[in-house]
């Protein structure tokens, strides 16, 4: 069993953007199918609800570049534009309610299901982690955390990049697999698998039943 004081831990709800889960956004535009992020909207949804009735924070994250992208790199620029139709970062594919992956528009916001409530801190970050581009680590300093319990998605992609930080920094991190989702099945299984090797490398690995039963018995 493991034991997380809940005064030191915060949930992390990681990009759980349109633009990654919802229609006409940039995993959309790439032809994935959305069932396979949003797959962790329900369980996402389910652990906020427990969690808010704790003591535990929430932190959520936000990945998106300026409108001029002049934080984007040439070489993800290209990429993005390769990997769908040609409508890469910055520009509003067919269909679309705003150019894809750039902030302060609809499709690069937190879903309304998941949405950050008043006081909840929301880290804007133009890559794929969060450490090295933002004030997340203030933020949990100033919360005095010490523990993390991450979800979102994409499971391989930006969930396992800040979960990789998280534990180099020090953070203790649980990841809840269900509350995870991914583009690829594959990919996905196989990061959580990364992260149970060697006897928790990266941190441990749960499920948003077991962790929301956990809470609301007052083990955390």
């Amino acid at each position: 069993m493991v034991e997380f004081d809940s005064g030191r831990t915060a949930f992390l709800s990681i990009d759980m953007q349109r633009d990654f889960c919802g229609e006409n956004g940039y995993v959309d535009a790439m032809g994935y199918d959305l069932s396979r992020t949003q797959r962790a909207v329900q369980p996402i949804s389910n652990v906020l609800e427990a969690v808010r009735r704790t003591d535990i924070d929430v932190v959520h994250t936000r990945e998106g570049h300026k409108q001029d992208l002049s934080d984007a790199p040439f070489n993800k620029l290209l990429r993005s534009k390769m990997a769908g139709d040609g409508d890469g970062i910055g520009e509003t594919p067919a269909g679309g309610v705003g150019p894809l992956l750039t902030r302060e528009h609809e499709n690069w916001d937190i879903i309304d299901e998941l949405a950050p409530e008043p006081g909840e801190p929301v880290i804007d970050k133009p890559t794929k982690g969060a450490f090295a581009n933002t004030n997340i680590g203030l933020v949990l300093e100033r919360l005095g955390t010490t523990h993390l319990v991450i979800a979102g998605i994409t499971t391989d992609v930006c969930v396992h990049t800040i979960m990789r930080e998280a534990n180099d920094r020090g953070y203790w991190c649980l990841l809840l697999k269900d509350a995870t989702g991914a583009t690829d099945d594959g990919n996905r299984e196989a990061a959580i698998k990364q992260i149970k090797m060697q006897g928790g490398v990266f941190g441990w690995v749960s499920d948003s039943e077991r962790f929301i039963e956990a809470v609301e018995s007052g083990v955390a």
